[in-house]
Formats: structure tokens, sequence, C-alpha cells
């Protein structure tokens, strides 16, 4: 099976705060693939520079709105495919902020930034 990464980015948001999403997306998600299913290559420059990265293709699209967001990750759900989303409230203050402010907004009031999937 070949894998790939595909970000879905809501172009509504500021291109910043989305780079800043999509990295910590990555991240996220980078903890639920299976290492065997990871195309990683060290490369070495010519002065003995240790360079890493991922071979696997990593295709960005957009969606209209946080409610595409909202569908395409009920889909991932239901599809059991491996994903990662960031919203509005993992910007604010501390972790420990955006766990409790997670757990007090219904999922229909999340401003999805985007979602990550493998």
């Amino acid at each position: 099976m070949e894998h790939k990464f595909v970000a879905v980015l809501n172009k509504k948001i500021d291109t910043g705060k989305l780079m800043n999403a999509l990295a910590h997306m990555t991240v996220g998600l980078s903890t639920l693939i299976r290492s065997e299913d990871m195309q990683v290559i060290n490369y070495q420059d010519r002065d003995g520079g240790a360079h890493i990265a991922s071979t696997l293709p990593y295709i960005i699209l957009k969606a209209k709105n946080s409610n595409q967001i909202r569908l395409l990750r009920q889909k991932l759900v239901e599809q059991d495919i491996p994903f990662s989303s960031f919203n509005d409230c993992m910007t604010h203050r501390s972790w420990s902020h955006q766990v409790e402010l997670s757990k007090q907004t219904p999922e229909q009031d999340l401003e999805y930034y985007g979602v990550c999937m493998f």
C-alpha cells in the first residue's frame, strides 16, 4: 500500500496560523503511524551535515470553511483512517487551558483550522 499525507486547511484562517496548525497536526498524526509505514531518508551533504526528510507525498488542499472540515472528520472516523485535527481551542494560553476549553465546547462550535490524514 502506498501512503501519503493529506492535509485539508480552512482557507478562512490566516496563513501563519494555518502553518502552525499544520505543524501540530503532522506531529500529532505521526504518533498514530506505524514506523514501517513511514519512509524517512537520512541524507548527508558533502560536508557531513545530516538532513532527515520523509519521502512520502504531502498533499495540501483547501476547505471552504470549518464545516467542510467537520464533515471530513466524521468520514475519517467512520472509515477508521488515522488523522489529527486542529481547532481554535488549541490556540488559547496553556495546554491545560486548551484541554479544559475543548471539554467545555460542543463539537459544532469548534472552528476547525484543518485536518491531516495518512
